[in-house]
């Protein structure tokens, strides 16, 4: 009888997961990206409706009506549940757009949300929390926009030809064949709302023009859609400020004004190439190591829909924000409903009026949508699976961009874990090892200079890791004596400015169900008599658990202590040993905030004050910023400190995590040409705490245990077949773990 009942709860078990893993797969597609025929089909009915008055977005003028912005709308979370817990019927696909109305008495930036898809036939105005609105000039920047800002540069180059002729020793603006000059744009573009002024710098026209600046920058006026009253209202050359342009040219012609002149050209612009150069001792007719995979991928893929090693999880990748998972599960149970990029930010110090403005919020510039191919055997290695990704930011038609995300397992070169058990004179007892693979989800981000890489790992053991590595162009600024407080000084000329990134991720755990609630686990000293020595005492450490109630007691602010565990668990699922099944995070950042409480721009970044804040989860509550923080962080659309300021309970409720991640970059010489990835990788590991009665890893068949046999000769265990191959080694394993003396 009790041998029949483990058989029918052995089915049933099977049963539910195989239902879990179905559920799952259907599921995946509502959290797909709009693909290009549902893009045209949105475009194709807004342009059919009258009263919008839609135009192409790349016409000329700046008064009109145009999309900005397409994504997939994500549908609401108790609805897609029912989908994914009961395999009921999706919810119907909607658009996310985004409408730039220039071409009105009042101009306006208005949302809709788009459906159903892929034949939409109705709309309806997106709100945002608290019904805010947008203010126009709050508008990310577009490329019709840059044209007339390049015209009014054309002009102005033109008046200082000479002056910027001879401080470049031979470049200029126009007319220029191989010896041009370009720009970079600073945000925020003002220092109020509704403002719409931008500092411009200079930089030479050549392979990695960031680091080129010519100490020429110009503060333009460009708020009105007639871009011929734009205007000029400062110009810094030379550590000097100016009203005009004409005010620095007649300065500069009677010699009131020190004439710079910049290194010449040709080797001089060198230094910013990736072309080798210095002794190397590196062989160079013979390639490095490569991953390999002996018998194919391990891994499903399905469209969105990925599968690995017990892990199921869909994903995709928004053009505004960038890369999200969705409903990650292990063994069919979910841990998370969602883990997504939210912003990503780069706030700068420096000298010049540039350099002091410079305070990037990188979803303003669609940071989601900056995915450009990747590089085999650079970017992801050879054996990826490479997948084109599809945009629609600022176009009149989808943006395909090839090998934009890759997948791809690979080994750690450090195992999961391993035990050499010693008998201590001589050999051995036994040795046992996993090896470490790890699934990797990965995509980049180039937001101009900064390439951002943005990974998802997952172990065998049940970890995910999230990280983004920083690499790319530092944001430099043209030296100055007083620079040097603000940053170092990286080559003639040129300063590499401080600043510091930080990057945001919303969590919503879901530990088995929506129950879920959080606790923090410090230690504390206890100081008693020894039981077994009355006269002695014993002081040790004891765990202090603490239960977090609200919102305002999850929020943890910069610059206090912070818990040593953070962890997430649900109180009415317990694991065979009667502990709450839970995951905890744990951080690998070196963040700090980085503007006072309240000062201008931070209150658009409101979720920067917190490494950890955890909020009840709220469908209006779906992400911490908007593209039109950027040039508006003074009255931001959407404020982080929103969602706590209502201090809900989170006791057994559906929790959402929002974690900061980053570090302080102080640029030095070695970041020239380019920021190297190590020690610029920071993010965040999602770990069990006993979530699972034994580390799930052991059900990996790559463990290998050897023994000594009677012999004395090992006796080698293990459960997958051995590689033995040209692409890997040609020498079968062997391992004896006896030791001696010589």
């Amino acid at each position: 009888m009790k041998v029949l009942l483990m058989l029918q709860l052995f089915y049933l078990a099977g049963c539910s997961t195989s239902r879990s893993r179905e559920y799952a797969h259907h599921g995946a597609a509502m959290f797909a990206d709009l693909t290009v025929q549902e893009m045209k089909a949105v475009r194709s009915y807004l342009h059919g409706i009258p009263d919008m008055k839609l135009t192409d977005a790349r016409s000329k003028t700046l008064k009109r009506n145009s999309v900005l912005l397409m994504e997939l709308h994500l549908p609401k979370k108790h609805e897609a549940l029912r989908a994914l817990d009961r395999g009921q019927a999706k919810p119907p696909r909607q658009a996310r757009v985004i409408i730039l109305f220039g071409d009105q008495a009042k101009p306006n930036v208005t949302e809709f949300i788009v459906g159903p898809l892929p034949s939409p036939r109705s709309h309806q105005v997106r709100t945002i929390k608290g019904h805010k609105t947008v203010q126009f000039e709050s508008r990310p920047i577009t490329i019709v926009e840059y044209d007339h800002i390049e015209n009014l540069l054309k002009k102005i180059a033109v008046q200082a030809h000479k002056l910027i002729f001879e401080t470049t020793g031979g470049f200029s603006y126009v007319n220029c064949s191989n010896r041009c000059l370009t720009f970079s744009d600073i945000a925020p573009r003002g220092l109020a709302p509704g403002e719409r002024r931008t500092w411009i710098m200079l930089q030479k026209f050549v392979e990695g023009y960031f680091i080129h600046p010519i100490g020429f920058e110009v503060l333009i006026n460009h708020k009105d859609l007639d871009p011929d009253k734009w205007t000029v209202e400062k110009v810094w050359y030379n550590n000097m400020y100016f009203d005009s342009v004409g005010k620095l040219v007649e300065k500069y012609e009677s010699g009131e004004v020190e004439k710079l002149r910049l290194p010449d050209h040709n080797d001089e612009d060198f230094y910013s190439t990736y072309i080798p150069r210095g002794h190397s001792n590196t062989p160079t007719n013979i390639h490095g190591p490569k991953l390999v995979e002996p018998q194919g991928h391990r891994y499903f893929i399905d469209k969105n829909f990925v599968e690995y090693a017990g892990w199921s999880f869909a994903y995709r990748v928004r053009s505004s924000a960038g890369l999200q998972v969705f409903d990650l599960r292990f063994n069919g149970q979910r841990i998370a409903y969602e883990i997504s990029l939210q912003e990503a930010i780069a706030f700068y110090a420096g000298d010049t009026p540039a350099a002091m403005q410079t305070k990037y919020i990188d979803a303003g510039w669609a940071m989601g949508s900056s995915t450009y191919e990747l590089a085999p055997g650079i970017d992801c290695p050879e054996i990826a699976t490479f997948i084109d990704l599809y945009h629609y930011f600022d176009t009149d038609k989808p943006l395909h961009h090839k090998k934009a995300l890759c997948i791809f397992e690979m080994t750690t070169a450090l195992p999961l874990r391993r035990h050499f058990d010693s008998d201590f004179q001589g050999g051995y007892n036994f040795y046992g090892g996993l090896e470490n693979t790890v699934l990797v989800l990965r995509t980049t981000s180039t937001v101009y200079n900064y390439d951002y890489i943005w990974d998802f790992l997952f172990y065998t053991n049940g970890v995910v890791e999230v990280k983004v590595s920083a690499t790319g162009y530092i944001h430099a600024t043209f030296f100055t004596p007083n620079g040097l407080n603000y940053g170092t000084k990286v080559y003639n000329h040129v300063l590499g400015n401080l600043h510091t990134h930080l990057v945001h991720y919303k969590v919503d755990l879901d530990i088995v169900d929506r129950r879920n609630s959080f606790e923090t686990i410090d230690l504390k000293y206890v100081n008693f008599t020894n039981p077994w020595s009355p006269e002695n005492f014993i002081i040790q450490s004891k765990l202090h658990r603490t239960e977090r109630k609200t919102e305002r007691s999850a929020a943890f602010r910069f610059g206090k202590k912070f818990p040593r565990y953070v962890h997430f668990y649900n109180s009415n699922e317990k694991n065979k040993w009667g502990h709450n099944k839970g995951y905890r995070i744990q951080f690998n950042s070196h963040a700090n905030s980085v503007l006072p409480r309240g000062w201008k721009e931070e209150v658009g970044i409101s979720w920067s004050r917190y490494p950890l804040a955890v909020t009840r989860h709220r469908d209006s509550e779906a992400t911490s910023s908007t593209m039109f923080t950027q040039n508006d962080p003074w009255e931001p659309a959407v404020s982080f400190e929103d969602y706590i300021r209502n201090n809900e309970n989170i006791v057994n409720e559906d929790l959402v995590a929002w974690v900061t991640v980053g570090f302080l970059h102080v640029p030095h010489s070695e970041d020239i040409p380019n920021t190297a990835t190590p020690g610029n990788a920071v993010g965040f590991f999602l770990r069990p705490f006993n979530f699972f009665d034994e580390d799930p890893s052991v059900a990996s068949r790559g463990t290998v245990i050897v023994r000594p046999g009677p012999d004395g000769q090992p006796k080698v265990q293990r459960w997958t077949p051995e590689v033995i191959g040209h692409c890997v080694t040609d020498k079968p394993f062997f391992y004896n773990g006896t030791y001696a003396g010589v």
